[in-house]
């Protein structure tokens, strides 16, 4: 097994039923294919010496047999072309969406603190356009053992010419196959590796200039992006056009050698004619079949350098998802001591690292700050549960595309509408939603949609209280309101506390919400 494969069946890649049809049908293709090409050659010829011998070997001649052969070859090739098409692609496209989905869930299961720092725009890049590139490896595995069959059939054929021109073949097809593999993977692993990169880089600035749509029309900024994309753009289209002109030269190259090869059994052909036309044509069918290796080996960089990006989203280690009701735990922060059910609140000047530190106790972040979860050090408290403990409310809330509902339900399963709702009146933003037409049906795209920054980050922390962790953190959320609001938000907030016993991490630079907290930290730590 190449190594190729070896990565491929740890990634779980080409593992399907249909691949075992994928295989047969494509032997069965190439060996119509071959058979029919040489038949009809020796036919055309047979029948033209037939022809030229008069009407009495015009009348010995058998053509109604040799027609019915190769319209049967002509009819299974195309099926078993068909077919092999079918439920090749139906395998890889399903071991891809399979891949995809348990490369997804890893990555977000994974301990954030430990995965690769990939942007939005890389991670996607991974997960769209790498995998894409490796569906080849599960794609070219029916056609490999199509183009040996193809290959053998061939050199049959060629041996009821002689046995030298079948040997010529062979010898001449394996120096072939071994030279045109050199020289495609030595005209594709550049190109395919700068063309991943350029790929990973501009689906990257796509995204980070997307999240900035507004702040480019309000600036009239779109001449500026759209030269600075000019030279990302411009180095994927290079590595796209090094490896189309080498798959340009690779196929002028292998159409070369198809010549050579047919040429050859020509000249040594013997046995007539009519078996010298079979041997040539069956010569140019089996190299065809067999430069399906070549075409292979210039993809198969594509492959390789998919398969290392994507296989270091499947090296990452998963956690097992955070449990609802876990017991509270005990914290402490710098040098101060924070007790099951207590309220701190973390202040100090901007830039200060307020909320690197909270983002650190939730397990999002591993800066060496002074911070430990049950008397443990939280570098060494296991993701998982870090975030059994902690529901986070951050400063700049991330929304997925999807409803209200869809938001507040990712904060734990089986939440009902009766348990969203009472999270929603207890930040103050049932009234709005009621009044929306469709309620907690409502859409809302990652930007907000129709919600405002304030009424985002509310529901938010909406979607922490639903968590039911031991602990709350929340940054900054009261930024955005006015006073009236505000001042309802801090008392629905401490009332839900209360009732519930969750104890409060707040970072807040307001007055109002920082009442919430008997406890108080300055930073930066001393």
């Amino acid at each position: 097994m190449s190594k190729l494969d070896q990565v491929a069946a740890q990634l779980g890649v080409g593992r399907r039923v249909g691949l075992g049809w994928a295989l047969l049908l494509s032997g069965i293709a190439a060996a119509a294919s071959v058979g029919l090409v040489g038949i009809s050659g020796w036919f055309l010829t047979g029948a033209a010496i037939a022809g030229a011998g008069g009407m009495a070997a015009v009348t010995a001649f058998n053509y109604l047999l040799t027609s019915a052969a190769i319209r049967a070859l002509a009819i299974a090739r195309t099926a078993a072309r068909y077919g092999e098409r079918l439920t090749s692609h139906g395998a890889a496209l399903t071991a891809m969406a399979g891949l995809r989905t348990r490369l997804f869930g890893t990555l977000a299961a994974a301990d954030p603190r430990r995965v690769p720092d990939l942007a939005s725009g890389e991670a996607s890049a991974r997960l769209i356009d790498d995998i894409e590139a490796i569906e080849d490896l599960v794609v070219r595995r029916s056609a490999l053992p199509g183009a040996l069959v193809g290959g053998v059939i061939a050199t049959g054929c060629i041996a009821l010419s002689g046995w030298r021109a079948a040997a010529a073949f062979v010898l001449l097809a394996v120096v072939g196959l071994i030279v045109g593999a050199a020289l495609a993977r030595r005209l594709s692993v550049g190109p395919a590796r700068a063309a991943a990169q350029a790929r990973g880089r501009v689906r990257e600035r796509y995204v980070e200039l997307a999240a900035a749509r507004p702040e480019i029309i309000a600036y009239g900024l779109a001449d500026r992006i759209e030269a600075a994309l000019a030279a990302e753009l411009a180095a994927l289209d290079r590595a796209r056009r090094g490896l189309a002109r080498g798959e340009a030269a690779l196929s002028g190259g292998v159409a070369l050698w198809s010549t050579v090869l047919a040429v050859v059994v020509l000249l040594l052909a013997e046995h007539g004619p009519a078996l010298a036309a079979l041997a040539t044509l069956a010569a140019f069918s089996g190299s065809e079949a067999l430069a399906v290796r070549v075409r292979s080996a210039l993809r198969e960089a594509v492959v390789a350098e998919g398969l290392e990006r994507v296989s270091t989203l499947a090296d990452i280690a998963s956690e097992p998802a955070p449990q609802s009701g876990a017991v509270a735990l005990s914290l402490r922060i710098g040098a101060v001591e924070v007790a099951p059910g207590a309220r701190l609140v973390i202040t100090g000047p901007s830039g200060s690292g307020k909320t690197t530190l909270i983002e650190t106790l939730a397990g999002l972040r591993s800066d060496p700050l002074p911070l430990a979860v049950g008397g443990t050090p939280v570098a060494e408290v296991a993701a998982a549960d870090l975030a059994s403990q902690f529901a986070l409310a951050p400063q700049s809330p991330q929304l997925i595309a999807g409803t209200i509902g869809d938001n507040l339900r990712l904060a734990r399963p089986g939440i009902d509408d009766a348990a969203m709702w009472g999270a929603l009146e207890t930040v103050c933003l049932a009234d709005r939603v009621r009044a929306m037409p469709d309620g907690l049906s409502t859409p809302v795209g990652e930007a907000g949609g129709t919600l405002s920054g304030g009424e985002q980050k509310r529901l938010s922390l909406a979607r922490a209280l639903l968590a039911e962790r031991p602990w709350l953190v929340a940054d900054e959320p009261s930024e955005g309101l006015d006073p009236t609001t505000e001042a309802e938000l801090v008392a629905r907030l401490d009332a839900w506390l209360a009732a519930t016993g969750t104890g409060l991490i707040l970072v807040s630079h307001r007055p109002t919400p920082r009442a919430l907290c008997a406890q108080a930290l300055a930073l930066p730590l001393s």
